[in-house]
Formats: C-alpha cells, structure tokens, sequence
C-alpha cells in the first residue's frame, strides 16, 4: 500500500517529493482532510469537500474543489492500494516560492497530495465491542481560529502529548471560563439523562463531519434529544456518559476523565442507540 497521488501523478510514495520551500513545509501553510471508507465506500464525502473548500476560502488559497474530481482521486487510491478499509488523507498547500516570505506570495500553484492507509474496521454497535477511551483534560491553549482545519497542528499534538505522557488515547480542552472547547484531534458530546448535548461551534472549536453527520442523524430519527449550546466542564465531570466523534473513532465512548469514571464507568445504553442509527445512516452523506 503505497502508491499516492501528487500533482496529478499517481506513483509510488517513496518516489514522491516536494520542493523544501513548499510553503506547506515551511509554515504548515495549507489545509487537509481525513475521509474513512470500507470496502470503498466514502464516508461524509460531500461534507468533507465542503469544508475543504470552507478552509481553503478562508486561507485565501484560490483553488476550487471539484467533488468529481476527489471522489475519482478517492476511488484510485483506494483501488491502487488493494481496498478494505482505508482512510484517505487530503492536502493542499499554498504551494512554493522561490523565497521564504510571510505574506502569501502571487502567482503561485498549490501543491495536492493525497495517500490511502489502513483504518480498523468500522465500529459496531455492540457495548462488548466498544473501544473505550480514557482522557485527560487541561486548558486550551491552542490559536483563536481552530475552526480553519489547518495542516499547522503543533498546538493540537502538543495537547494530545499532554494526554499520552499519563497513559491517555486523548485530552479533553476547556477555555478560560472552564467551557468545553473540543478535544486535541475530535469533537466532544456530553450526556445526562438521555439528553444529548455538544459545545456549539465557533473560532474555538473545528467543525468537525463526524459531528455534523451525528446531529443530524440523531434530529432526523427524534428519539434522543439533541442540544448544541455552551457545556461547562462541570458538566463533563457529572455527565452519564460522555463521547468522542471524529471520522477514525465514530462515536467513541469515554469511560473515565482524569482518574475518574464517567457515570458508572461503562459504555451506557444512549451511545448504543445513537451508534446504531449512526452505523445505519453514515453511507448517507
């Protein structure tokens, strides 16, 4: 598994190369997406393409997404690398300049590379078969725009570092006033008796497609309560269960925050429910 798509040229990985002045290299000056698929089958495509081009618009990078043209990259990629399950990787930098410059330069062309890798097999809705996550929590610290799905993510591996030095899969953000954010690489869900809640989005948090797709599967099904509104990490630490959704984890339950279980300390009946509608739903978007 190792052929990718460069500037459009599908070769092999190791022959692969970009200049050392690529801007992407140089600054983490570009924008990238994660789209998981099984057995070739996307998932939340047209969503994902959207907010790749939300991020390029928004970084001034003039390069206009052509779904069909993705979704053709998408399918070689998985074709050329032997199928399965396979995410596949999306970048695009402002592309390179003949000097190292903070102002965006004119005139140049961007740089597109995309791979395929291994993913583990969808989850299932099935609490014995739930993988479970404990986390740590701590301040966010990272820029005012984490709404931009930049390539920069120093900020974001430095959080999720924190969370693996105590023996963690992930760290859970608060903001000065001891408001959810999100957490270093997903989205975050909080539930209290049966009641669905999620921090709203804005400059603090990514918009994840997970999310999106979550919310609105759950609003289209209406049996279980949804809200998106500001939630206190009080009410992380109180909740009956809480979640971590992203498009590699899904809805990943999360049994225990620094040092402590999340209501009875397993996987609870709301996530079964809502990871079933999610398995029956996620080829829709």
């Amino acid at each position: 598994m190792n052929i990718v798509y460069l500037n459009g040229i599908y070769l092999p990985m190791a022959e692969a190369r970009i200049s050392p002045m690529d801007r992407g290299f140089l600054f983490g000056d570009g924008i990238y997406e994660v789209i998981p698929s099984y057995d070739g089958r996307l998932v939340g495509f047209d969503p994902h393409m959207k907010r790749l081009q939300d991020g390029l618009d928004a970084i001034e990078i003039r390069l206009p997404v052509d779904h069909a043209a993705w979704r053709e990259v998408a399918g070689q990629l998985i074709a050329q690398n032997g199928g399965g399950n396979l995410g596949i990787y999306i970048h695009i930098s402002r592309g390179a300049d003949i000097r190292r410059n903070h102002a965006y330069p004119e005139d140049i062309s961007p740089t597109t590379y995309a791979f395929a890798f291994e993913i583990p097999p969808a989850p299932v809705p099935e609490k014995a078969a739930a993988t479970c996550y404990t986390v740590a929590t701590t301040e966010d610290l990272r820029w005012r725009r984490c709404n931009i799905k930049s390539t920069a993510l120093l900020g974001n591996v430095m959080h999720y570092q924190h969370g693996h030095a105590l023996g963690h899969k992930e760290t859970i953000l608060h903001n000065e006033a001891g408001e959810l954010t999100e957490a270093s690489a997903c989205n975050v869900f909080v539930v209290k008796n049966g009641i669905v809640a999620t921090p709203q989005l804005d400059h603090q948090k990514l918009p994840g497609i997970t999310r999106l797709m979550v919310l609105e599967i759950l609003r289209r099904d209406g049996s279980i309560p949804v809200e998106e509104r500001v939630v206190t990490m009080k009410e992380l630490k109180d909740a009956d269960e809480v979640w971590l959704t992203s498009s590699s984890k899904e809805i990943a339950p999360v049994v225990e925050v620094d040092g402590k279980p999340v209501g009875n300390g397993k996987v609870g009946d709301v996530w079964l429910a809502a990871q079933t509608l999610y398995t029956a739903h996620k080829f829709d978007f």
